[in-house]
């Protein structure tokens, strides 16, 4: 199995170390293996996981429904209530990106009006 340090793993999700600890401290990320030496050592399962992570909060999934998500994650008995909390938060994207829509409209129709008078 490949493992990946910190560095690595924060170049390759886009987190910061701090960040990366951060979240496993607030249960977000599950409890990271650690080599011998006793340093952090991730895996591709938690790259994949950090990918989609970084996926929810782009999208604006505040921190402590990230929590909710890396808790539930860590049990198997738990698919209902991810689906449930990543559909709630799919109709929030979806609202979110119509009003930027609409104001997107809203600006062309602005700039279409500055441009007939020139």
């Amino acid at each position: 199995m490949t493992t990946y340090t910190p560095a690595e793993t924060a170049a390759r999700s886009g987190f910061s170390i701090d960040t990366l600890r951060y979240y496993e401290r607030e249960g977000i990320l599950p409890a990271v293996s650690r080599t011998a030496g006793g340093h952090r050592a991730y895996t591709d399962a938690e790259l994949g996981l950090l990918e989609f992570l970084k996926c929810l909060r782009e999208t604006g999934m505040p921190v402590e429904r990230l929590r909710r998500y890396g808790q539930l994650c860590q049990r198997e008995d738990t698919i209902p209530e991810r689906i449930a909390l990543l559909e709630e938060h799919a109709m929030t994207v979806e609202k979110q990106l119509a009003e930027v829509l609409a104001q997107q409209r809203r600006l062309a129709e602005k700039l279409d009006w500055y441009r007939s008078l020139g």
